[in-house]
């Protein structure tokens, strides 16, 4: 990893997400910010969901910042830090085995809906003009809300799942409480 880079290329090139770890030369982190900023800009857009874009400038300055961090440390512990995909860091074929096994039927859930969904507007794109003019509307709408209707879901069902794995977590940790209290062994 080469140390001394142009301090005003390196400014310059902060000011794309990625494109500044990029130049000083940590290409995974480079390339994971920059895939995830675009990537929000891109499903956004896809969903017309206008919310998902205040995930933007925290990734923006984050990106920025970190170049700047990364460039005022000294050589040796800058020769330290280890180049890693930020959302997989130590990213190898064992962990992506276990995601694979474990994530693989809301993966393949998610590619049907998008497949569906991408299926569903070119398919609408071809019989439109042959519709009447209220099943037009109605295909439409339907086509237009589904991914935001699918996503809203989601979130939901993610935040009811999150809310009761943490409640089984706190009930876990009141019954080994109460165990420890009445002396009882806790493995």
């Amino acid at each position: 990893m080469q140390r001394k880079k142009s301090s005003f290329l390196a400014f310059i090139c902060s000011l794309i997400p990625g494109a500044g770890e990029m130049y000083i030369g940590f290409m995974k982190k480079g390339m994971s910010l920059m895939l995830m900023f675009w990537g929000l800009i891109f499903f956004s857009v896809w969903l017309n969901m206008g919310a998902l874009m205040f995930g933007m400038p925290v990734l923006w300055f984050y990106s920025f910042f970190e170049v700047h961090n990364l460039r005022a440390m000294p050589d040796e512990l800058f020769m330290t830090v280890k180049d890693e995909y930020i959302v997989l860091p130590d990213f190898n074929s064992t962990k992506l085995k276990s995601l694979q096994n474990k994530y693989h039927k809301l993966l393949a859930l998610v590619l049907i809906i998008i497949g569906v969904s991408v299926l569903w507007n070119n398919v609408y794109g071809l019989v439109e003009y042959f519709l009447p003019f209220d099943l037009r509307n109605a295909m439409y709408s339907f086509g237009h809300y589904f991914p935001q209707l699918f996503i809203g879901c989601a979130i939901i069902a993610l935040g009811f799942y999150l809310i009761s794995g943490k409640k089984k977590e706190l009930d876990m940790n009141e019954k080994n409480n109460i165990l420890e209290d009445k002396g009882g062994i806790i493995k």
